[in-house]
Protein backbone atom coordinates (compact mmCIF):
# COMPACT_ATOMS: atom_id res chain seq x y z
CA UNK A 1 0.00 0.00 0.00
CA UNK A 2 1.02 3.24 -0.96
CA UNK A 3 1.37 7.24 -0.01
CA UNK A 4 1.76 6.86 3.65
CA UNK A 5 -0.55 8.97 5.00
CA UNK A 6 0.25 11.56 2.57
CA UNK A 7 -1.57 14.78 2.33
CA UNK A 8 -1.87 16.14 -0.94
CA UNK A 9 -2.99 20.12 -1.11
CA UNK A 10 -3.20 20.85 -4.89
CA UNK A 11 -4.84 17.25 -6.71
CA UNK A 12 -6.97 14.40 -5.60
CA UNK A 13 -5.24 10.76 -5.47
CA UNK A 14 -7.82 8.06 -6.14
CA UNK A 15 -6.00 4.25 -5.43
CA UNK A 16 -7.73 1.49 -7.73
CA UNK A 17 -5.85 -1.23 -5.88
CA UNK A 18 -4.30 -2.36 -2.47
CA UNK A 19 -0.62 -2.36 -4.60
CA UNK A 20 -0.71 -0.40 -7.50
CA UNK A 21 -2.98 2.41 -9.46
CA UNK A 22 -4.66 5.87 -8.64
CA UNK A 23 -6.63 8.26 -10.86
CA UNK A 24 -5.32 11.48 -10.61
CA UNK A 25 -8.29 14.29 -10.08
CA UNK A 26 -8.75 17.97 -9.69
CA UNK A 27 -6.33 18.74 -12.59
CA UNK A 28 -6.77 20.37 -15.91
CA UNK A 29 -3.46 19.11 -17.77
CA UNK A 30 -4.29 21.22 -20.83
CA UNK A 31 -3.28 23.72 -18.51
CA UNK A 32 -0.02 24.85 -16.93
CA UNK A 33 0.92 23.49 -14.35
CA UNK A 34 2.65 24.98 -11.20
CA UNK A 35 5.69 23.61 -9.43
CA UNK A 36 3.98 22.21 -6.59
CA UNK A 37 1.12 20.38 -8.39
CA UNK A 38 4.07 18.66 -10.85
CA UNK A 39 5.40 18.01 -7.40
CA UNK A 40 2.49 16.12 -5.93
CA UNK A 41 1.72 14.23 -9.29
CA UNK A 42 5.43 13.21 -9.06
CA UNK A 43 4.78 11.51 -5.63
CA UNK A 44 1.82 9.93 -6.81
CA UNK A 45 3.55 8.35 -9.82
CA UNK A 46 6.57 7.16 -7.66
CA UNK A 47 3.80 5.91 -4.62
CA UNK A 48 1.00 3.82 -6.67
CA UNK A 49 3.55 2.93 -10.08
CA UNK A 50 0.59 4.10 -12.55
CA UNK A 51 -1.56 6.81 -12.22
CA UNK A 52 -4.86 8.07 -14.44
CA UNK A 53 -6.05 11.18 -15.44
CA UNK A 54 -9.36 11.11 -17.42
CA UNK A 55 -11.02 12.90 -20.27
CA UNK A 56 -8.19 15.19 -20.51
CA UNK A 57 -8.40 15.16 -24.66
CA UNK A 58 -5.23 16.51 -25.26
CA UNK A 59 -3.19 17.36 -28.74
CA UNK A 60 0.27 15.82 -29.33
CA UNK A 61 1.90 19.13 -28.53
CA UNK A 62 0.04 19.22 -24.96
CA UNK A 63 0.98 15.48 -24.19
CA UNK A 64 4.19 16.16 -25.00
CA UNK A 65 4.04 19.73 -23.06
CA UNK A 66 3.31 17.56 -20.27
CA UNK A 67 5.70 15.51 -20.67
CA UNK A 68 8.35 17.38 -20.17
CA UNK A 69 7.38 18.64 -16.77
CA UNK A 70 8.23 14.82 -15.84
CA UNK A 71 11.19 14.47 -17.56
CA UNK A 72 12.91 14.66 -21.16
CA UNK A 73 10.88 12.80 -24.02
CA UNK A 74 13.30 9.91 -25.97
CA UNK A 75 12.08 9.54 -29.85
CA UNK A 76 9.06 7.39 -29.83
CA UNK A 77 10.56 4.49 -29.69
CA UNK A 78 14.60 3.83 -30.76
CA UNK A 79 13.95 0.34 -33.08
CA UNK A 80 10.43 0.72 -34.66
CA UNK A 81 10.17 4.21 -35.52
CA UNK A 82 8.22 7.42 -34.21
CA UNK A 83 5.63 9.71 -35.56
CA UNK A 84 6.93 11.92 -38.47
CA UNK A 85 5.51 15.29 -37.12
CA UNK A 86 6.18 14.76 -33.58
CA UNK A 87 8.60 12.66 -32.91
CA UNK A 88 8.43 12.31 -29.34
CA UNK A 89 5.30 10.28 -30.35
CA UNK A 90 5.12 6.69 -30.79
CA UNK A 91 2.02 4.87 -32.31
CA UNK A 92 0.32 2.64 -30.55
CA UNK A 93 -2.43 1.23 -33.13
CA UNK A 94 -4.23 -1.64 -33.38
CA UNK A 95 -1.55 -3.30 -35.69
CA UNK A 96 1.06 -0.75 -35.30
CA UNK A 97 0.11 0.96 -38.60
CA UNK A 98 -0.56 4.58 -39.65
CA UNK A 99 1.75 7.87 -40.26
CA UNK A 100 4.64 6.01 -38.47
CA UNK A 101 8.08 5.02 -39.88
CA UNK A 102 11.86 4.01 -39.19
CA UNK A 103 14.08 5.91 -40.52
CA UNK A 104 11.67 7.36 -43.48
CA UNK A 105 10.07 3.49 -43.96
CA UNK A 106 6.38 2.73 -43.00
CA UNK A 107 6.26 0.57 -40.28
CA UNK A 108 3.99 -2.34 -38.96
CA UNK A 109 4.78 -4.93 -35.84
CA UNK A 110 2.70 -7.20 -34.13
CA UNK A 111 1.81 -6.59 -30.31
CA UNK A 112 3.74 -7.85 -27.26
CA UNK A 113 2.93 -9.60 -24.19
CA UNK A 114 4.12 -8.96 -20.48
CA UNK A 115 7.16 -6.10 -20.29
CA UNK A 116 9.05 -3.50 -19.01
CA UNK A 117 9.55 -0.78 -21.65
CA UNK A 118 12.69 -0.97 -23.32
CA UNK A 119 14.54 -2.60 -20.66
CA UNK A 120 17.52 -4.65 -23.62
CA UNK A 121 18.99 -0.91 -23.66
CA UNK A 122 21.68 0.24 -20.80
CA UNK A 123 19.14 2.83 -19.97
CA UNK A 124 15.05 1.88 -19.96
CA UNK A 125 13.05 4.51 -20.18
CA UNK A 126 12.02 6.54 -16.71
CA UNK A 127 8.17 6.48 -17.00
CA UNK A 128 6.07 5.95 -19.85
CA UNK A 129 3.15 8.57 -20.97
CA UNK A 130 0.10 6.78 -22.85
CA UNK A 131 -2.74 8.63 -24.99
CA UNK A 132 -6.18 7.23 -25.75
CA UNK A 133 -8.16 8.56 -28.60
CA UNK A 134 -9.85 6.26 -30.27
CA UNK A 135 -11.17 3.45 -27.47
CA UNK A 136 -13.75 0.70 -28.30
CA UNK A 137 -16.63 0.36 -26.63
CA UNK A 138 -15.60 -2.84 -24.79
CA UNK A 139 -12.35 -4.79 -24.37
CA UNK A 140 -8.69 -3.59 -24.95
CA UNK A 141 -7.57 -2.87 -21.57
CA UNK A 142 -4.25 -2.06 -20.20
CA UNK A 143 -2.51 -4.29 -17.26
CA UNK A 144 0.36 -3.03 -14.98
CA UNK A 145 1.76 -5.00 -11.91
CA UNK A 146 3.77 -3.44 -8.96
CA UNK A 147 7.55 -5.26 -9.14
CA UNK A 148 8.49 -3.95 -5.70
CA UNK A 149 5.25 -5.50 -4.26
CA UNK A 150 6.38 -8.67 -6.14
CA UNK A 151 9.97 -8.84 -4.89
CA UNK A 152 8.52 -7.84 -1.18
CA UNK A 153 6.52 -11.18 -1.48
CA UNK A 154 9.26 -13.45 -2.23
CA UNK A 155 10.83 -15.34 0.55
CA UNK A 156 13.62 -14.06 2.67
CA UNK A 157 15.98 -17.18 0.84
CA UNK A 158 14.66 -16.08 -2.16
CA UNK A 159 15.51 -12.28 -1.92
CA UNK A 160 18.95 -12.94 -0.61
CA UNK A 161 19.72 -15.98 -3.71
CA UNK A 162 18.45 -13.35 -6.57
CA UNK A 163 19.70 -10.08 -5.25
CA UNK A 164 23.28 -10.86 -6.61
CA UNK A 165 22.01 -12.54 -9.91
CA UNK A 166 21.89 -10.52 -13.09
CA UNK A 167 20.01 -10.96 -16.45
CA UNK A 168 20.08 -10.96 -20.01
CA UNK A 169 17.66 -8.11 -21.92
CA UNK A 170 17.41 -8.58 -25.51
CA UNK A 171 15.01 -8.17 -28.20
CA UNK A 172 14.10 -11.31 -30.22
CA UNK A 173 13.53 -11.59 -34.18
CA UNK A 174 11.87 -15.03 -33.13
CA UNK A 175 8.99 -13.54 -31.83
CA UNK A 176 5.93 -14.88 -32.09
CA UNK A 177 3.65 -12.15 -33.27
CA UNK A 178 -0.22 -11.39 -32.64
CA UNK A 179 -2.56 -9.79 -35.59
CA UNK A 180 -0.95 -10.75 -38.71
CA UNK A 181 -0.33 -13.84 -37.50
CA UNK A 182 3.95 -13.81 -38.04
CA UNK A 183 6.80 -11.35 -37.15
CA UNK A 184 6.55 -9.16 -40.14
CA UNK A 185 9.62 -8.50 -42.29
CA UNK A 186 9.76 -4.89 -40.56
CA UNK A 187 9.84 -5.91 -37.03
CA UNK A 188 12.49 -8.91 -37.75
CA UNK A 189 15.06 -6.08 -40.00
CA UNK A 190 14.51 -3.37 -37.32
CA UNK A 191 15.42 -5.42 -34.66
CA UNK A 192 18.75 -6.14 -36.41
CA UNK A 193 19.29 -2.34 -37.32
CA UNK A 194 18.96 -0.98 -33.97
CA UNK A 195 20.96 -4.65 -31.62
CA UNK A 196 20.21 -3.97 -27.99
CA UNK A 197 21.36 -6.33 -25.33
CA UNK A 198 22.18 -5.58 -21.77
CA UNK A 199 22.70 -7.13 -18.46
CA UNK A 200 20.83 -5.57 -15.66
CA UNK A 201 20.67 -6.82 -11.62
CA UNK A 202 17.84 -9.17 -11.32
CA UNK A 203 16.94 -6.71 -8.51
CA UNK A 204 17.40 -3.02 -8.56
CA UNK A 205 16.65 -0.50 -6.32
CA UNK A 206 14.55 2.16 -7.22
CA UNK A 207 16.77 5.83 -7.23
CA UNK A 208 13.35 7.82 -5.73
CA UNK A 209 11.28 5.60 -3.35
CA UNK A 210 14.83 3.45 -2.51
CA UNK A 211 12.41 -0.08 -2.50
CA UNK A 212 14.37 -2.93 -4.15
CA UNK A 213 12.66 -4.36 -7.24
CA UNK A 214 12.07 -7.41 -8.98
CA UNK A 215 13.64 -5.91 -12.06
CA UNK A 216 12.15 -8.46 -14.98
CA UNK A 217 10.67 -8.07 -18.05
CA UNK A 218 8.93 -11.26 -19.44
CA UNK A 219 9.05 -10.02 -22.91
CA UNK A 220 12.73 -9.46 -23.01
CA UNK A 221 14.58 -11.62 -20.26
CA UNK A 222 16.37 -13.94 -22.13
CA UNK A 223 18.59 -15.78 -19.63
CA UNK A 224 20.18 -15.34 -15.97
CA UNK A 225 23.30 -15.39 -15.88
CA UNK A 226 26.00 -17.31 -14.91
CA UNK A 227 23.55 -20.39 -14.29
CA UNK A 228 23.06 -23.56 -16.75
CA UNK A 229 20.36 -23.17 -19.07
CA UNK A 230 18.12 -25.62 -17.30
CA UNK A 231 18.83 -23.57 -14.25
CA UNK A 232 18.07 -20.34 -15.49
CA UNK A 233 14.96 -21.70 -17.51
CA UNK A 234 13.47 -22.95 -14.02
CA UNK A 235 14.01 -19.86 -11.67
CA UNK A 236 12.82 -17.68 -14.54
CA UNK A 237 9.60 -19.82 -15.17
CA UNK A 238 9.18 -19.04 -11.62
CA UNK A 239 9.73 -15.66 -11.39
CA UNK A 240 8.04 -13.99 -14.37
CA UNK A 241 4.83 -16.47 -12.97
CA UNK A 242 5.13 -14.46 -10.04
CA UNK A 243 5.61 -11.41 -10.59
CA UNK A 244 2.58 -11.15 -12.28
CA UNK A 245 0.48 -12.44 -9.63
CA UNK A 246 -3.26 -10.82 -9.79
CA UNK A 247 -2.99 -9.58 -6.31
CA UNK A 248 0.36 -7.49 -7.95
CA UNK A 249 -1.85 -5.97 -10.41
CA UNK A 250 -4.67 -3.08 -11.97
CA UNK A 251 -6.39 -3.68 -14.92
CA UNK A 252 -7.50 -0.23 -16.16
CA UNK A 253 -10.78 -0.06 -18.86
CA UNK A 254 -9.83 2.95 -21.00
CA UNK A 255 -12.23 5.92 -22.33
CA UNK A 256 -11.56 8.45 -24.85
CA UNK A 257 -8.77 10.90 -23.75
CA UNK A 258 -7.82 8.96 -20.81
CA UNK A 259 -3.94 9.61 -20.01
CA UNK A 260 -2.18 6.48 -17.83
CA UNK A 261 1.64 7.55 -16.58
CA UNK A 262 3.57 4.44 -15.62
CA UNK A 263 6.65 4.11 -13.71
CA UNK A 264 9.19 2.36 -15.60
CA UNK A 265 11.19 1.39 -12.96
CA UNK A 266 8.69 -0.31 -11.30
CA UNK A 267 6.42 -1.83 -13.51
CA UNK A 268 5.67 -4.35 -16.32
CA UNK A 269 2.49 -3.95 -18.15
CA UNK A 270 0.37 -6.00 -20.48
CA UNK A 271 -2.42 -4.89 -23.49
CA UNK A 272 -4.35 -7.91 -23.23
CA UNK A 273 -4.81 -9.78 -26.50
CA UNK A 274 -8.82 -9.48 -27.00
CA UNK A 275 -8.74 -6.38 -29.28
CA UNK A 276 -7.47 -8.74 -32.32
CA UNK A 277 -11.12 -10.54 -31.35
CA UNK A 278 -13.46 -7.80 -32.36
CA UNK A 279 -13.50 -5.44 -34.92
CA UNK A 280 -13.02 -2.33 -33.07
CA UNK A 281 -10.25 -0.28 -33.49
CA UNK A 282 -7.99 1.11 -30.85
CA UNK A 283 -5.71 3.98 -31.25
CA UNK A 284 -3.52 4.84 -27.99
CA UNK A 285 0.08 7.39 -28.50
CA UNK A 286 2.85 7.17 -26.17
CA UNK A 287 5.89 9.30 -25.28
CA UNK A 288 8.95 7.86 -22.99
CA UNK A 289 11.53 9.39 -20.79
CA UNK A 290 15.00 9.17 -21.25
CA UNK A 291 16.25 6.51 -18.28
CA UNK A 292 19.40 6.31 -16.23
CA UNK A 293 21.29 3.02 -15.88
CA UNK A 294 19.48 0.87 -13.59
CA UNK A 295 21.31 -0.22 -10.20
CA UNK A 296 20.93 -2.92 -8.15
CA UNK A 297 21.88 -3.87 -4.26
CA UNK A 298 24.98 -2.94 -3.48
CA UNK A 299 25.45 -0.38 -5.86
CA UNK A 300 26.15 -2.85 -8.62
CA UNK A 301 24.89 -1.23 -12.22
CA UNK A 302 23.97 -2.85 -15.67
CA UNK A 303 26.27 -3.77 -18.11
CA UNK A 304 26.24 -3.19 -21.67
CA UNK A 305 26.49 -5.87 -24.24
CA UNK A 306 25.36 -4.45 -27.39
CA UNK A 307 24.15 -1.23 -28.61
CA UNK A 308 23.59 2.25 -27.56
CA UNK A 309 21.93 4.08 -24.94
CA UNK A 310 18.85 5.79 -25.33
CA UNK A 311 19.01 9.39 -26.53
CA UNK A 312 16.58 12.26 -26.62
CA UNK A 313 14.57 13.05 -29.45
CA UNK A 314 16.80 16.12 -30.05
CA UNK A 315 20.17 13.95 -30.18
CA UNK A 316 18.81 10.73 -31.87
CA UNK A 317 17.21 12.93 -34.71
CA UNK A 318 20.58 14.63 -34.84
CA UNK A 319 22.27 11.12 -35.77
CA UNK A 320 19.84 11.10 -38.72
CA UNK A 321 21.69 14.05 -40.80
Amino acid sequence: MSDNGYEYKHIKVSPLSLHIGAVISNVDLKKPLGEEVVKEIRKAWVDWKVVFFKGQDLSHSEHISFAKKFGEPTIGHPVFGHDDQYPEIYSVAKLRKGNTTYRGKPMQRPWSFWHTDLTPAINPPTGSILRGTIIPPFGGDTQWTNLNAAYEALSDKMKDMIEDLNAVHQFKTSFNGVGNGKTSDEYAANVKDRILITEHPLVTVHPESKKKVLYISPQFVDRISGLHPRESENLLEFLLEHSVRPEFTVRYRWEEGDIAFWDNRSTAHLAPLDIFDADFDRQLYRITLVGDIPVGVNGRKSNVIEGLPILSAAEELATFK
